[in-house]
């Protein structure tokens, strides 16, 4: 007999350290999304920067349907085609000479730290093992990734954490300064904070991050987990601002909803990443990788990456008009299409209070900590949806805005 899942469900049979909403998708078509019920929603939130070309892009199904009547899995005992395929169209639009991959994020920022810290024994020393990130940055959720990450809740309460970590204030070049050392063997850092409330990096910042490092003998980590493949109007967020990490780190629209990760980095740092020294089952799997390989050859065109800041300034335009009239925004801010907007103090915490009030009104957006509305939505988004969708987001705020009238005049 069959059964339907019900929100309850994921109550009942799900481990709890997720409280999704109650409404349950089943079906997504670019820009769009319908639950259970058949109600459509607009997507801004686009799984959390995931879904760079919005639900079932046909070239992305496309790519995903011949892989899998070929080839699945075959394990890192034997490589494949579309691993190849897709590392060399990796290394042919960056920086990068090789490519380690693997299956998320928190994956790739794993594999770049370990390499990091095993280059600098190999080439400087054992006392080479200090890693400085920054303060509200998020890298990943294994114990060393949500360590390096700058945010102590999310590492509270499992034990002891890796040592040799130090972090310093982002966007502060001089808080760098007094913690880095002849010790250090590497800086991470995100071109945009993410977690920590969409903040781009300021320019001078990063440029004086690649001296320090150049100074100090140490490499230079780019997670570009959130802001890579197109996301900030460029293939990654290291090409707007002229600083070449030493390694860098992709994955959410890197697969385009399928999952993937991939760290990247040159020939020399490359070698002490020796055979056996780390590895990953589903890494370089040929369903993934084919998909991505669609992915970043279908995003990285001029058409799409030029409509990306176009519709970054549409964005931004509804957003201070939505401000003009209700006064909620402190600030709006970010790069491409990963935008966020910051309570003022009258609203201070309250961004999470819009998702169920916009979700009621048919637009899906997500938060960055609980005083920072953000959206991710697709590179390719119809200007028409986001129009339609700031409709909807401005009614939901209308909404938030009178419960708070209510509340002070009660």
């Amino acid at each position: 007999m069959s059964h339907t899942p019900s929100r309850q469900d994921f109550d009942h049979y799900m481990a709890p350290n997720y409280a999704p909403q109650q409404v349950v998708p089943v079906r997504g078509e670019g820009s769009w999304l319908w639950d259970q019920e058949g109600k459509a929603y607009i997507d801004f939130a686009g799984g959390i920067a995931v879904n760079a070309l919005g639900h079932c892009h046909p070239v992305l199904v496309e790519a995903l349907k011949a892989q899998a009547d070929t080839l699945w899995h075959v394990s890192n005992v034997f490589t494949n085609e579309p691993a190849m395929k897709l590392a060399k169209a990796l290394v042919e639009r960056t920086f990068a000479d090789k490519v380690f991959l693997c299956s998320s994020g928190g994956e790739a920022n794993e594999a770049a730290l370990k390499l990091a810290r095993r280059y600098a024994v190999e080439h400087h020393g054992e006392h080479k093992d200090k890693i400085i990130s920054f303060y509200h940055s998020f890298h990943g959720r294994t114990f060393f990734t949500v360590s390096v990450g700058g945010q102590p809740k999310y590492s509270q309460g499992f034990g002891p954490v890796p040592g040799g970590i130090l972090h310093a204030e982002f966007n502060d070049l001089e808080s760098v300064r007094k913690l880095i050392g002849d010790d250090t063997c590497a800086i991470m850092v995100e071109p945009m904070q993410g977690e920590g409330g969409i903040v781009p990096a300021d320019p001078a910042f990063l440029h004086g991050l690649r001296e320090l490092c150049d100074d100090h003998q140490a490499l230079l980590i780019f997670d570009e987990v959130q802001t890579g493949v197109g996301r900030s109007g460029e293939l990654y967020a290291y090409q707007n601002y002229g600083v070449t990490p030493d390694i860098l780190t992709s994955a959410k629209s890197l697969g385009g909803g399928f999952p993937i990760g991939a760290m990247l980095t040159t020939d020399a740092i490359a070698t002490s990443l020796a055979v056996g020294t780390h590895g990953s089952t589903y890494g370089g799997n040929a369903l993934a990788s084919a998909v991505a390989l669609a992915a970043v050859e279908f995003i990285d065109t001029p058409k799409v990456l030029e409509g990306v800041k176009k519709r970054h300034a549409l964005f931004r335009e509804h957003l201070e008009a939505i401000n003009r009239k209700h006064g909620v925004f402190k600030e709006i801010r970010g790069m491409g299409l990963l935008l966020g907007a910051q309570m003022t103090a009258e609203y201070e915490g309250r961004a999470k209070d819009i998702l169920p009030l916009a979700i009621e009104e048919g637009l899906m957006a997500l938060i960055a900590g609980p005083n920072v509305l953000r959206m991710a939505p697709s590179l390719v988004i119809p200007e028409a949806d986001i129009h339609a969708g700031m409709a909807r987001l401005e009614r939901a705020i209308a909404r938030l805005v009178a419960q708070e009238s209510r509340t002070a005049e009660g």
